[in-house]
């Protein structure tokens, strides 16, 4: 039975293992001497190195590289013109604004796909792992996709907007999703008026978002919580308030009466015990372990303790973050390997750790959609199922060729002289590794090493066995064929 306790792991135990273990978890893996170097820290200095990111230098999204002007209001001036055609039935200005909407479009299609592949590199080069895989968690969280709203630009303030709350308050990070426009669009806010309420912000709030779903709200509050939202919307790439809009009667909430805006909608659905311990578990099968069912009782403890962290810290994530990765919970062996990795952490991870060349943003972009997790597309308001729900026939394949042309270079069903020249030396993974003597390490300690390392667990004896005769027939040599086999 796994240990529950959010007691911190003695720090005797906290070793490489544990520290590769907390670089995985806690952002995209890394190398071995970045392991050794999280391990000399200590269980307390590593993790707090890993939270408190701010002290890194990062580079600042660069918005001056995208245009925010693609997608826009028309002007005064094209409204008049636009209006004018359709009077007097002209043909070819129609078809010349169509033809000026359908640029716009492809235009803004193709910086959707650039700014998908700039949050791939930033995630492979970041020196803040965690404010990374925490924009990750948000965007998955609060999913939002680029083919519903078609605004490149909206999609990227929003991640921007994850990421300024990566660590921070959800409460506050939940005030900014309904004053963002990609969110606003996405479930109809901007549509949210008054006479006509328009129920999806409301509902996705309380359904997915905030409490979960069927927890502790009815058709009525979700009713309610329309009209407070009512009037919140946007122009262009501003939130508005639209006060002529907004319905400033009694409302009836939670139990709680009065004449709500969404602010105080949000505030009231926070202040449920429930909306901790749904946090907490999306915190847990994000961090922790993503097996399938409901928790067993050990599991559900842990996550109760948590959500009262949660509580006790007014929603701010940090120290929660910093409570989780010092617990013994947290390292216990049942949860060591436990998560299947996602399309995105696995491309990310494998080239953090392995340091293979990135390659092709593109293709790693499509190979990622093809296992299932296509950045700003998110299949629907849920997100991604995660999980299990990662794994298939087809899959399965696409995950292994992406790994070989992390290593080789070479794409599915190419030649070997298609492969793209970067060559990736092995080397570095096992280079300090030692004998008892200081010469070279047995091949059966290298391999046991590289198995463990790679895989994220002690290896089974006939793993090794299967991969110290492959590493025989190769001569004795550790190179990228042995790193492939693995």
């Amino acid at each position: 039975m796994a240990v529950n306790s959010l007691r911190p792991l003695k720090p005797a135990a906290f070793d490489y293992w544990k520290a590769q273990h907390l670089l995985n978890r806690a952002g995209f893996g890394g190398t071995p001497d970045q392991v050794q170097a999280l391990a000399s820290m200590g269980l307390n200095d590593a993790v707090d190195y890993i939270v408190n990111y701010e002290s890194i230098a990062e580079e600042p999204v660069p918005v001056e590289r995208w245009d925010a002007s693609i997608i826009r209001p028309p002007t005064d001036e094209e409204r008049e013109r636009a209006r004018t055609a359709r009077r007097n039935n002209d043909e070819a200005t129609l078809e010349q604004i169509q033809r000026e909407r359908n640029r716009r479009t492809a235009a803004d299609r193709r910086q959707m796909a650039e700014i998908q592949k700039w949050w791939i590199r930033r995630m492979i080069e970041t020196g803040r792992p965690l404010e990374e895989k925490m924009t990750l968690f948000w965007h998955g969280h609060f999913a939002t996709s680029y083919r519903t709203i078609e605004d490149s630009w909206h999609c990227l303030l929003q991640n921007q907007l994850f990421r300024s709350h990566a660590t921070g308050s959800f409460a506050k990070l939940c005030f900014g999703i309904i004053r963002d426009p990609a969110m606003l669009e996405y479930l109809d806010n901007d549509e949210n008026r008054r006479r006509s309420p328009n129920e999806n912000l409301a509902r996705e709030l309380m359904e997915l978002f905030i409490l979960g779903e069927g927890n502790d709200y009815t058709e009525q509050d979700i009713r309610e919580g329309a009209r407070a939202l009512t009037g919140y919307s946007f122009e262009d790439d501003r939130f508005v308030f639209n006060a002529r809009e907004h319905d400033d009667g009694p409302k009836r909430i939670l139990g709680k009466t009065g004449t709500f805006n969404g602010d105080d909608f949000v505030r009231i659905v926070l202040s449920r015990p429930v909306a901790s311990e749904f946090l907490a578990w999306k915190l847990y099968r994000y961090f922790v372990n993503d097996r399938p069912g409901m928790p067993d009782e050990a599991t559900r403890g842990f996550i109760l303790k948590l959500a009262k962290e949660v509580r006790d810290r007014d929603y701010e994530l940090k120290p929660v973050l910093r409570t989780l990765f010092r617990s013994e919970h947290f390292y216990d062996r049942d949860n060591v390997g436990s998560l299947i990795k996602s399309p995105v952490q696995l491309v990310v991870q494998a080239i953090r750790t392995m340091r293979t060349p990135a390659r092709d943003l593109s293709a790693l972009a499509a190979a990622c959609d093809l296992m299932g997790q296509n950045l700003f597309f998110p299949p629907n308001v849920k997100g991604w199922d995660g999980g299990r729900a990662w794994i298939n026939t087809s899959t399965m394949f696409v995950r292994q060729n992406i790994v070989v042309y992390l290593l080789t270079g070479r794409r599915p069903n190419a030649y070997a002289w298609q492969e793209d020249g970067a060559t990736f030396d092995p080397m570095h993974l096992v280079s300090h590794l030692d004998s008892a003597d200081g010469g070279p390490p047995a091949v059966t300690d290298t391999v046991t090493y590289l198995v463990r390392f790679l895989l994220a667990g002690p290896p089974r004896p006939e793993r090794v066995e299967e991969m110290v005769a492959f590493v025989e027939r190769n001569g004795g040599r550790v190179d990228r064929n042995v790193a492939i086999a693995l």
